[in-house]
């Protein structure tokens, strides 16, 4: 399948589907604390999303459907953890969110892991160098820009600091489907890869281990965790490719990490 060039009006719609989106992770960091489950969670979510007349992009998507909101993954979960009332915080605890809002036609996808309360110095470092290697990505976007650069950039982050990426998920294409091409890996060479263009919308998400690369599928054909039990870190954003640049879809103007890391 083509990578499809947006229009400025589809990229208009995304951004409005974006912003809700980033009002989700706004509104959602308020309640992440020790003692809540990642059902409550998910009910927050999604009754956020519906109020502002839009609808979650996981629910129900897939085989066997996804059964949440959002997908929650508790400290070795790498992604698609299921919310459950049974997964209860901890102080201590790191939590992925990864979320997508259906809007008018069109989807916004972004991802983040939460501190839950007092965390250690080796998770806060795992959270700061996913965030860094996702950045460092994005300052490579602009028009005519292989996507190796891209993939390549996050590699080299991840890697330099002792880290490693989870080869078998990727980013992707975001639009009116939830995943379309082009295949945004987290890994790569300068100079390969599809050839970036002006108003190309993709998802960039690292999800990066403290120990091994390797991954395991739970029982419930879903959740992925780390082989090795180690912690894992998951960050995303949806990003629009300008001539000499980005626009960060899901992130609103006062976003302070966006200003750390972009200015």
């Amino acid at each position: 399948m083509a990578i499809k060039i947006k229009t400025q009006a589809e990229i208009n719609l995304m951004r409005e589907s974006g912003h809700i989106l980033a009002n989700v992770f706004k509104e959602v960091e308020k309640i992440i604390q020790p003692g809540i489950s990642t059902k409550e969670i998910d009910k927050f979510v999604y009754d956020y999303i519906r109020k502002h007349n839009a609808k979650p992009s996981f629910k129900g998507y897939g085989r066997p459907p996804f059964p949440g909101s959002i997908c929650s993954s508790i400290n070795n979960e790498v992604i698609h953890g299921i919310p459950s009332k049974k997964k209860i915080l901890k102080d201590g605890d790191i939590i992925g969110l990864d979320i997508g809002v259906y809007y008018k036609g069109y989807h916004s996808d972004r991802a983040f892991t939460f501190k839950v309360g007092n965390v250690s110095e080796d998770a806060s470092r795992l959270i700061e160098v996913t965030m860094e290697s996702f950045y460092n990505g994005v300052k490579k976007i602009k028009d005519g820009v292989h996507l190796g650069d891209v993939s390549h950039a996050i590699q080299k982050t991840a890697e330099d600091a002792g880290y490693s990426l989870v080869r078998e998920f990727q980013g992707h294409g975001v639009g009116a489907n939830l995943h379309e091409e082009p295949a945004v890996p987290n890994r790569g060479k300068e100079g390969a890869g599809p050839i970036l263009k002006t108003n190309m919308v993709i998802a960039i998400e690292p999800m990066v281990n403290m120990g091994h690369h390797a991954i395991l599928i739970e029982d419930d054909d879903w959740t992925i965790i780390t082989r090795d039990g180690s912690l894992s870190a998951h960050y995303e954003h949806t990003v629009a490719v300008k001539e000499d640049g980005v626009e960060i879809l899901t992130a609103l103007e006062d976003d302070e990490i966006v200003k750390k890391y972009l200015g």
